[in-house]
């Protein structure tokens, strides 16, 4: 397709969209046409691929998130558009940037595991490879954030309100889904997933829940309105939003409804498409198929394939337990013990009898496994599926899959010593790692691209856009003083974008000559957002009080929500509101330190944030952060690592060598001895500056609105509040070297500009290990033995 043809291509959707001229659309508008111009350039290399892939085996993603940000400047970055997309859109009288900030981001999903899911399905389509990813169609996702007095506020984020041209409904492949008190129909929307250099077009399917009739037309007629539409309601609440808060027993059915919901619709397309290519016989379906447990949210579909294979195609047990065991593996994304979700029996009986008899039945076999292998009863009711009212979905995914993996060196370590140590013990074959990656294209090429075209320029092609490796034989320019001035000059560029970004979007004045110190991640304790907003109350009182002379000027960059049910969570994010509005508003310190926190954290703002950032912070508690992939986008746009050695971070560390990352803190081994004499209270009265900071939170220095909020972070951190282990994540055990390491790193920014340069350069030229299509092509190796399929 020409230029030309582009430009008259888009014209005609933009005019079917908005019923308006292109020059007189909206951007809005303008973004609904472009985008269906380019599912139509797409259109029959999707089929294609679906077609290939239909006949041989396959991977399916099973995941309750696909956090996969903005769709149209991916889809121009990967099919290598855009330029020729600047060119059109300029020839319709609109600027292409402008168009592509209409789009909303994709609410369905909130973190780490989510965006991993996304990396690895541009990972997956890259390498041609037969994956497709599964999940749910939700309307609101997680919840737009807004602070209100500093404190988080969730709304409804109306993502797809008038429409998303990026999925398309397929009304012939619907299925239904039966629980004992609901039959919902379960409509597939297909989101294509384009690679980079390749005609391929792989699949996002994503599941909405319609009810089986729209409403009942003759309780309307009787105008009991209300009674018409409840069933519809109820059916629609399965994709309303991600993670309904699951404090309440209601909430914790929700979920489980939700996860039942989309892995029963996703098996039951999986099994008819195996009959039509394959024939009635399942004997071979795991030679053909095999499914990976994005985490414990998917699991139901191990006792819902037992039952589809069982009631709906005659096999006996031993039958189609052997397709399972041989089908299904399963990672695991966490240390913490709430993280591994259990759920209350009566849930099960409630919502699907005959999946309960399945799950007891599993446990019952399980029980007798065990015993055959000579183990106690104390010790098989510890590790039984079901036990003390109690169905420990974890324990189901170990028991079933042929592979368990972690998604860090050490997080693997820590799950077969601790967290599934039982499990280990008896299969240890089963075990092994899969570090996580990133997608070079989202975050280095499409959101850098100053930083691109340098690393082009040098490489003499773009080889490195699909083999991040390659970027290993740019190390030497670390010695070119001519190549390190360009890339401080590089971040200078996309530090002062991301000042006129914040200014705009929030109304933030922030100085791009300082350091950009950045800490983006969900809000949770065990990533110690806490301990950041200590040292920055710390350095506030040193300049204001102390009169601290020649301090290096920084500001410090926040975006993170907070569950809706994780109060303290919710309260820390209003403690950095309120550091916020302290030191932004004192003049005598405003010129040297600034704090921002980026509202409605996601990931088109971590786009601005990342190319433009300085320092990492992966400061989480030694052995509590799985892997993390914030890290690894950071350190691939030329940012240091200011972190303990947790997660990827020790593999980061091993990459670029000590001398180029800031490591403090306890280590995972010392912790448990340092916990055996731990004494907060001693740290409190001891160590520089910590009194100061605590005792801020609730000397009236600081409003939390007469909530408590702060009162109960100072308690949590010395005494426990009376009833939980004091500091439970050492925020104050590391906070000395935390302000030591933290302090250095601020110095050493400003005394050798290039050598700070020389260590980014470092960090960028050994991220290969860390990229998305290295994960990919190990797990397509070890675990799928999956074959690339090109069209």
């Amino acid at each position: 397709m020409s230029e030309h043809s582009l430009a008259t291509n888009v014209g005609g959707h933009v005019r079917a969209a908005s019923g308006t001229s292109p020059a007189t659309a909206t951007d809005r508008k303008f973004w609904f046409g472009l985008s269906a111009a380019i599912m139509e350039r797409i259109a029959d290399n999707w089929e294609a691929t679906t077609a290939a892939y239909n006949g041989t085996r396959q991977q399916h993603y099973f995941s309750a998130e696909f956090l996969m940000g903005r769709a149209l400047l991916n889809n121009l970055t990967n099919l290598e558009m855009v330029s020729e997309a600047e060119e059109a859109v300029r020839a319709n009288g609109h600027e292409l940037s402008d168009v592509l900030d209409a789009e909303n981001d994709a609410a369905l999903g909130n973190g780490g595991l989510g965006r991993l899911a996304a990396c690895f399905l541009d990972s997956c389509a890259t390498q041609d490879l037969p994956v497709t990813g599964y999940g749910i169609l939700y309307r609101y996702g997680l919840f737009k954030q807004s602070f209100i007095d500093g404190f988080q506020t969730e709304e409804p984020d109306a993502w797809k309100e008038d429409g998303y041209p990026f999925v398309v409904r397929r009304e012939n492949q619907t299925r239904i889904v039966r629980f004992d008190d609901m039959v919902v129909r379960s409509v597939p929307y297909d989101m294509p997933i384009t690679g980079y250099g390749t005609d391929n077009v792989g699949t996002l399917r994503l599941w909405k829940a319609e009810p089986m009739a729209e409403f009942d037309y003759d309780a309307f007629n009787s105008q009991r309105f209300t009674d018409a539409i409840v069933e519809r309601e109820a059916v629609m609440d399965l994709c309303r939003v991600l993670y309904p808060n699951d404090t309440t027993y209601a909430g914790k059915v929700l979920r489980v409804r939700q996860q039942y919901f989309f892995v029963s619709a996703s098996l039951q397309a999986m099994v008819d498409n195996y009959v039509k290519h394959h024939g009635p016989d399942l004997t071979d379906f795991a030679k053909y198929n095999c499914i990976q447990l994005n985490d414990t949210h998917p699991v139901l579909a191990i006792p819902e394939l037992m039952r589809l294979l069982m009631d709906e195609h005659n096999l006996g047990w031993e039958a189609a337990w052997k397709i399972v065991q041989e089908t299904f593996a399963y990672t695991n994304h966490t240390v913490l013990a709430e993280a591994l979700e259990q759920w209350n029996c009566s849930i099960f009986q409630q919502l699907f009898s005959r999946i309960w008899e399945i799950v007891v039945e599993i446990d019952r076999r399980f029980r007798e496994e065990l015993r055959g292998l000579g183990f106690d009863e104390t010790h098989i009711h510890h590790m039984s599926p079901v036990q003390d009212g109690t169905v420990h979905m974890a324990w189901i995914a170990c028991y079933a899959s042929y592979s368990i993996n972690g998604v860090a060196a050490l997080h693997t370590e820590i799950i077969k010593a601790d967290t599934l140590r039982n499990w280990h013990e008896i299969w240890p074959q089963k075990f092994n790692n899969k570090t996580n990656g990133v997608t070079p294209r989202r975050w280095l090429k499409m959101c850098n691209p100053r930083l691109s075209e340098l690393l082009t320029r040098l490489a003499g092609s773009d080889a490195w856009v699909t083999n991040l490796d390659e970027l290993q034989k740019l190390r030497h320019f670390g010695e070119d003083e001519a190549v390190m001035r360009e890339l401080l000059d590089i971040k200078e560029a996309n530090k002062a974008d991301f000042a006129e970004w914040i200014l705009d979007r929030q109304g933030i004045e922030v100085d791009p000559q300082s350091i950009y110190d950045v800490q983006i991640k969900r809000l949770h304790e065990y990533k110690r957002q806490l301990m950041n907003a200590l040292y920055i109350l710390d350095l506030y009182f040193r300049i204001k009080e102390d009169g601290l002379q020649n301090v290096p000027p920084r500001t410090f960059i926040f975006g993170a929500k907070a569950a809706p049910g994780y109060v303290r969570a919710k309260a820390i994010i209003k403690l950095i509101n309120e550091i916020a509005e302290l030191v932004n508003g004192d003049a005598d310190v405003n010129d040297t330190i600034r704090v921002v926190f980026v509202e409605n954290y996601n990931v088109s703002p971590a786009e601005h944030i990342i190319p433009a950032a300085d320092v990492s912070e992966q400061i989480s508690t030694a052995g509590k952060e799985a892997s993390g992939t914030s890290n690894m986008k950071f350190m691939m746009n030329g940012a240091l690592t200011l972190g303990t050695l947790d997660g990827a971070n020790v593999e980061i560390l091993e990459s670029v060598g000590d001398d180029n990352a800031y490591i403090f803190g306890a280590k995972v081994e010392e912790l448990p001895e340092l916990r055996a004499h731990y004494n907060p209270y001693a740290l409190y009265e001891t160590v520089p500056g910590l009194k100061r900071a605590l005792d801020a939170l609730v000397d009236g220095r600081l409003d939390d609105n007469h909530s408590g909020m702060f009162h109960d972070l100072r308690s949590s951190l010395l005494d426990g509040g009376g009833w939980e282990t004091p500091d439970l994540y050492y925020v104050l055990g590391d906070f000395d070297a935390y302000r030591t390491t933290k302090d250095k790193m601020a110095a050493d920014y400003f005394a050798d500009r290039l050598h700070w340069a020389r260590m980014c350069w470092v960090n960028i030229c050994e991220s290969g290990r860390f990229s998305s299509d290295r994960t990919i092509a190990d797990y397509a190796r070890d675990v799928w033995k999956l074959d690339a399929t090109k069209i």
